[in-house]
Formats: structure tokens, C-alpha cells, sequence
């Protein structure tokens, strides 16, 4: 197991709050007695009545079509063996986790205490009309073979045993991959596979079907090569007996090309890997441990690409990268099954991917810089958010061109819209975002530390490894409340800047702060009384590299403490302001607002230093920016026929100020994707707009980030739809300073205090390694 995580950790995880890892939520309206009887009795007996007549309805008027079942007899568990089916539950939770969180696929997991084939198939095909797919988990072989053969010939719905395709469809993209970064061709390479369990005649098949020559293929299981010569083979195991002279797995690899391994632990050697042909190919894959260490792996010979299933190594085949996305291209074409049609499209699909030029929020996920296609990096990591649109269309043409789907899809770029959206909807972005921070947590400070929300915050924050917590603020009083809250401070760092230890600290930030504000009318004894303020001392931390980012809790007045982020930390050059972006993840997608704290009033300059800075920050974050300049006029349209006679040109906020910036933006930034001005409805809703202005830059597109005038619309903008149970906010983040430094309410709830500490530890890792790239370059 990693060695990051432990048994108390991993008991916690799934004990504390709520038991278990997954819950049920209703879809449709249920707080009137009206919206109940639509739901239950008497109105449900009409939908009843449509599926009684035709059963293909029950995708129109229930959740069949988005609905997934994880099935397991508990017979093969990961490396723990036949635990029994109740033992296995947490693993198909999470599996209906993975489904959820990837793809937006409903799960139940299903744990059946049936270790009879017969029974075992017939319990599962009596269950089967309620999903829409059926992934089988954790099935012992031989009876997995018969068990997935049975059912996807009975089912009219997709069957998979995962342990057996997935592990052969991200194998087989990772296959093709390296063959071809090591110059040899498939037909040609020498295939020497180690285990011979369900997941390695699987992967054996599929690469067969690729393009690997049988006679190129020795597989050994526990008793030593698969000869013709031997008389206890199995039914599954005979197609692979070769007619080589050859006993042993350092036999069969003395000049071979390629090794797979799904077997155990420490049965590969250096001096193995050695004997092997030039530029050779190792897979070790055996669950948790592979069969050679991956140091000792890589000391052997330069020539090597190596990978396992291990996410602490490069190039991890990890079935996740597969399975969600497969599921979710062949529900959403209705498929009848999963074909071989449909695993090779995964697999070329996947592999392509891994060749496009790698998102920012990638490198940063796994702490690394410039990830790019080569010997190191030959998949693409499972936190790559490209994923879910590379694979799932490729999944459901495959389908439709080999005759399995029953709903075809027309529209495929609304399709793949849909799926970009879906990347949004129930905090994927939120996810995406602590686990990039967790790789590199980073000395976050927390300004307000005194107050319960700010405190609660950090300490949630610390406990979850987003960020190393200090808190500013009077040790003894925190220390009160902490435990008045029953919260632990290990691992927060508490730090008074008032406090008479601190006095040293504080004549150098002033000294530092004086020589840089010299002709600003600031002495050193102005700079050293403004560093008793929480904000100056906080903000100096992170100037004097005594601390990666800052976090203010602000109260009312945002104007006087985005002055002195001013004044400390400085607006990027090129820009004459800075802003803050709100993220609202909602069922629509992820959505961008700007500004949404700091420019009170907005002309157009200010507008377009604004719209620049967002789409900087969108990109960052893997999306493409489509910017919606705000108003309430639409185009030009209260500047027609005198309207605007009482409006000076570029007055703030107005229609014609954000007329003229994005006249300025058409000028001067004509890369990007952005128009306006218009209203919101015009800006939301594509066929409206393009209906009634079909002229406009963004016809075609689903708008994904909105520029507001004025602080007074996009805050009731932002605050409204979180109050309406919209979305969930990520924000507000600054964009424009030189410096990871945010701001937020102190009376900001709990979990968006912890959201922005989560984007200021990833904004400073990324300073850190950039020396001055931010999240808005």
C-alpha cells in the first residue's frame, strides 16, 4: 500500500460522518403534496403504463440510462483473495465512487454471497433490467470467464468484468505507445506474459487482436512456461502453449521484447530485464507490489520503459483511465453490449491522448513540469480531465458502427459540450483542485485567525493536507477557542504579530516595506506601526518569503485592504488593476464571474484588464475561455437613436463603457473568444442569442465566463445563485497581484474558506516552481 496512507487514516475515511461513501438524492421536485403524488401514487402509474407498453420508454421516464450496477461475489478482492462478498463491499463502493465522480454515472454496489456460477448468473440476469451497465468485480478465475460470457450473452445491456478489459484496454494504449517510442512495430515484437489468471489472457487477446502474432506470445504461469509439451492445461489456458523450447520465465525472456506481468511480487530480476531484446518493454503490474521494484527496474539497463500499477511511479496503468469513460459512451448510445469494436476505440482513443500537449492543472496535479509524451510518460494521468470527452465518444461511435447502439448520437459536438459540462457537476472541479494541492501542500496564512469560520477553515484545511495552516492572531485566545470548538491545532502554526517575540520580525518587514514605499510618503516608522495590522504583517509573510500565500478575511471595507496588497505585493506589469474570479460549479458546468470583490467602479480599461486576467486564469484551469461581456443592453442597443446622449463615452459601468472595452478586446486581443455587451439571458441562453444576433463573435458557443460591469451585479450574481443552492463557489480568487494573495468574507462559510485556502496552496506551488507564473498568466 502507499505509504501515504494508514490503517487508522483509511478506517476513518470511511467510518467518520456519514458511514460508507455514497448516498442516494432525489432529481425531482418533492416538498408539495402535488410534487408527491407526480413522484409516487397515483401519478406514477403513467410512466408505469408507457414502459408496460414499450420497455425501451423505461430510458425515457427513469434513471436506467445513467445508471450503473457494481456486481461481486467478494472471490477475488484486490490482492486480499476470496474475502466474501459483505468483506468486499467498501471496494465496490468505491468503485461506484469512481463511476460517479468521473463520469456522472449513478452506482449501486452490489455484493452477492454466491459463489455458484449457475446461481451467481442467474441472480445477476434477474437483476439486470433495473441498469443501465453492469461492471463485474472481483471474480475468481476460472469462473469469471464463464460468469461474463453467460451474462453479456443473456443481458441486453452492457456487461464487463473490468479485472479482465480494463486492465487490458489501459495496458494495450500503453502498449502501443511505447512500442512506438521504442521504434519497433506490434506485428513484429516478442510477448512474454507472466501470470495466466482472467486479467492476462485478457490483455493477451487484445493485443493479439492489435496486431501481436500468437506465435510471438509465451505465457507462464506458476509452474513455468505454457508449452504444448504440458499436460495440465486448462480450456482457457491451451491457446497460449507455445511450441518453443523454453520452461522458464528468464528462459522466455532472453531476447524478448515486451514483458507483462500479472502475477506476484519480486519474480522479476535486473538481470532478467538484461537478457531482453534492445528498447525493451516492462510492464509489472502485480497488485500492490510489482514484480521488480521500479529502482531496481530502472538500474538495469537505459534502454527500458518501464511501468506498473503503482500512482507513485511514472507511467501508472490504472483501470480508471478506462472503465468510467467506456460505461459512458456505450449508456449514452444505449449499446446492447461492449464489443471488441468498442475496447479498441478505447484503447487508440486513450492512447492518442497521452500524445496532445498536457493541461497546466495536470503538471501541476502530480508536481511535476512540462509532462510530454515520451519513455516517462506514455498514459495519461487519471486526474486528466480531457479524459471523459477523448474516450466516451470515441466508446459511442464504435458502438453505432458495429450495430450495438440503440439510440444514435447526431449532434457530436453538442455531445461532446455535454460531457465538458458534466466535468463541473458534483465538485469534480473542487476535487481536482485538493488533490492538486495535496501534492505539494504550501504555508498558507490565514489573516482573521480569531474568528470561528477562518479558524475552523485552517485547521479543516491542515487535517485534510491542502495547505500548511498559520493563523495570525493571539495564541492563548485561539488556543480557547479552538478547544471551545473541539478543534486540534497540531500541525497550525499560530502567530501573533503583536506579540514581543515578533518585534524582530516586524522592524524587518517595515524596513523592507519603507525602502520600497520610500516615494510613496511611507517612513520606516509608518511601515513599522502598520505591521501590528494582521493584513500588512500577513501580506509582508508572503513578500518576504517567510510564507507561500495569504489568505484576508475581510469584513466591509474590501477597498482598503486591496490597497495594501497594492502597495506590498503589486499588480503584474502590463495590467493597471487586479480583480477576482468566482468558479461556480453547477448542474449547467463551471462557470467563471469577474470581477466579483475589488473594482468598485469599472471603465473600460478596467474592463478589459479584467476580461484578460479571467482568461488567463480560465485557460489555467483547462477550459477554453467563451467570455460574455455583461450589460443590460445587448450590443449597442441602448446606444442607438440618442439613447446614450446623457452617457459620456467609457462612464463606469455603463453600457457604453463595456461597449467600448470589448471593442478595445476585438482590437487588441483578437485570439480571444469574447463578446458583448449583452445581457445575461442573451449571454446563457446560445440559441436565443444566436437566433437574434447571429453577427456575434460567439454564435455557436456555450458561454462559460461572464464579465460583469460593476461590483454591484456580479456580487448579488454570485450570492444569489449560491443562496438558490445554484452551485458551490470557488472564490474569490485573485487574480493580477504578483503574489498568491486572496481575499474573503470572515463570514464565508466553513467549506469556501477551506475551497480558496485550497486554490491559494496550488496558486503558490506554482508560483513556487514558476518563479513568476501565476494562475492568470
Amino acid at each position: 500500500m502507499s505509504n501515504n496512507i494508514n490503517k487508522k487514516a483509511a478506517l476513518d475515511y470511511h467510518r467518520l460522518g456519514r458511514p460508507g461513501k455514497t448516498e442516494t438524492l432525489p432529481t425531482k421536485p418533492y416538498s408539495s403534496q402535488h410534487d408527491l403524488s407526480l413522484a409516487y401514487s397515483p401519478g406514477v402509474a403513467y410512466p408505469c403504463l408507457e414502459i408496460k407498453d414499450r420497455t425501451e420508454d423505461a430510458y425515457e421516464y427513469t434513471n436506467k440510462g445513467n445508471l450503473m450496477a457494481v456486481i461481486s461475489n467478494g472471490t477475488a478482492v484486490l490482492g486480499l483473495g476470496d474475502i466474501g462478498a459483505l468483506a468486499g463491499k467498501p471496494v465496490m463502493e468505491g468503485k461506484a465512487l469512481l463511476f460517479k465522480i468521473f463520469a456522472g454515472l449513478d452506482c449501486y454496489d452490489i455484493e452477492l454471497n454466491e459463489k455458484d456460477p449457475e446461481k451467481f448468473i442467474a441472480a445477476v440476469k434477474a437483476i439486470a433490467p433495473t441498469f443501465g451497465g453492469i461492471n463485474l468485480e472481483d471474480i475468481k478465475a476460472p469462473e469469471c470467464f464463464e460468469i461474463e460470457r453467460r451474462l453479456r450473452e443473456e443481458c441486453d445491456i452492457p456487461v464487463m468484468h473490468d479485472d479482465q478489459h480494463g486492465t487490458a484496454i489501459i495496458s494495450a494504449a500503453g502498449l502501443l505507445n511505447a512500442i512506438e517510442l521504442q521504434g519497433k512495430k506490434i506485428e513484429d515484437i516478442r510477448l512474454v506474459v507472466n501470470g495466466a489468471g482472467a486479467a492476462a489472457i485478457a490483455c493477451t487477446n487484445l493485443y493479439i487482436e492489435l496486431g501481436v502474432r500468437r506465435e510471438n506470445v509465451v505465457m507462464c504461469d506458476s509452474k513455468g512456461a505454457i508449452t504444448e509439451s504440458r499436460t495440465d492445461l486448462s480450456d482457457m489456458k491451451r491457446p497460449f502453449a507455445t511450441r518453443r523450447d523454453v520452461h522458464t520465465l528468464a528462459e522466455a525472456l532472453v531476447g524478448a521484447d515486451v514483458f507483462l506481468g500479472l502475477s506476484v511480487r519480486d519474480v522479476l530480476t535486473k538481470e532478467m530485464i538484461r537478457t531482453m531484446a534492445d528498447r525493451p518493454v516492462v510492464f509489472a503490474l502485480a497488485n500492490p507490489d510489482p514484480e521488480i521494484e521500479y529502482s531496481e527496474a530502472m538500474a538495469s539497463r537505459d534502454d527500458l520503459i518501464f511501468a506498473t500499477g503503482r500512482s507513485d511511479y511514472p507511467n501508472q496503468i490504472n483501470n480508471v483511465l478506462g472503465f468510467p469513460y467506456i460505461f459512458r459512451g456505450a449508456l449514452d448510445v444505449r449499446a446492447t453490449a461492449i464489443n471488441e469494436e468498442m475496447k479498441l476505440a478505447a484503447v487508440h482513443a486513450i492512447a492518442r491522448l497521452a500524445k496532445q500537449p498536457v493541461p497546466s492543472v495536470v503538471n501541476t496535479a502530480y508536481n511535476l513540469e512540462n509532462i510530454r509524451y515520451g519513455r516517462h510518460y506514455i498514459l495519461p494521468k487519471p486526474l486528466d480531465p480531457r479524459l471523459l470527452s477523448a474516450v466516451a465518444p470515441a466508446v459511442a461511435k464504435a458502438a453505432m458502427s458495429s450495430g450495438v447502439a440503440r439510440r444514435p448520437i447526431t449532434d457530436w459536438d453538442g455531445y461532446e459540450e455535454h460531457l465538458q459540462e458534466m466535468m463541473g457537476y458534483d465538485n469534480r472541479l473542487v476535487r481536482r483542485f485538493a488533490d492538486v494541492a495535496r501534492c505539494q501542500p504550501m504555508r498558507v496564512v490565514f489573516g482573521e485567525g480569531n474568528t470561528d469560520n477562518m479558524l475552523e477553515a485552517a485547521v479543516q484545511a491542515g487535517a485534510e493536507g491542502l495547505c500548511r495552516p498559520v493563523l495570525l492572531g493571539n495564541a492563548e485566545l485561539i488556543g480557547k477557542r479552538a478547544a471551545e470548538l473541539g478543534l486540534s491545532l497540531d500541525g497550525v502554526e499560530v502567530v501573533n504579530p503583536r506579540h514581543p517575540d515578533e518585534k524582530a520580525r516586524r522592524e524587518h518587514y517595515a524596513q523592507t516595506l519603507a525602502t520600497k514605499l520610500a516615494r510613496n510618503g511611507y517612513t520606516r516608522q509608518d511601515a513599522y506601526e502598520k505591521m501590528f495590522d494582521r493584513n500588512y504583517f500577513g501580506m509582508m509573510m508572503v513578500e518576504s518569503g517567510d510564507a507561500d500565500a495569504f489568505i484576508a478575511g475581510t469584513y466591509t471595507n474590501n477597498a482598503a485592504i486591496a490597497s495594501i496588497a497594492r502597495d506590498i505585493i503589486g499588480i503584474r506589469e502590463g495590467f493597471s488593476t487586479f480583480a477576482t474570479m468566482h468558479i461556480l460549479n453547477t448542474k449547467r458546468g463551471v462557470f467563471f464571474l469577474a470581477d466579483t470583490m475589488i473594482n468598485e467602479r469599472t471603465d473600460a480599461s478596467t474592463l478589459v484588464d479584467i476580461a484578460r486576467l479571467t482568461a488567463g486564469a480560465v485557460q489555467y484551469y483547462a477550459f477554453d475561455p467563451v467570455i460574455a461581456m455583461l450589460s443590460y443592453s445587448n450590443f449597442g442597443s441602448n446606444l442607438q437613436n440618442g439613447a446614450a446622449s446623457s452617457l459620456n463615452d467609457g462612464d463606469c459601468g455603463t453600457p457604453s463603457a463595456v461597449h467600448q472595452a470589448v471593442d478595445i478586446l476585438h482590437g487588441r486581443c483578437p485570439e480571444m473568444t469574447v463578446d458583448g455587451e449583452m445581457r445575461i439571458d442573451m449571454a446563457l441562453n446560445r440559441q436565443l442569442r444566436d437566433r437574434t444576433y447571429p453577427f456575434n463573435r460567439l454564435y455557436g458557443k456555450e458561454v462559460n465566463t461572464l464579465i460583469f460591469p460593476d461590483l454591484n451585479s456580479s456580487s448579488a450574481a454570485w450570492r444569489m445563485m449560491l443562496e438558490t443552492g445554484t452551485g458551490e463557489a470557488i472564490g474569490p480568487i485573485q487574480i493580477g497581484l504578483n503574489k498568491p494573495v486572496h481575499f474573503i468574507s470572515v463570514e464565508a462559510p466553513v467549506r469556501e474558506i477551506v475551497n480558496l485556502a485550497t486554490v491559494a496552496s496550488m496558486d503558490a506551488a506554482i508560483y513556487l516552481k514558476a518563479g513568476n507564473c501565476r494562475l492568470d498568466r
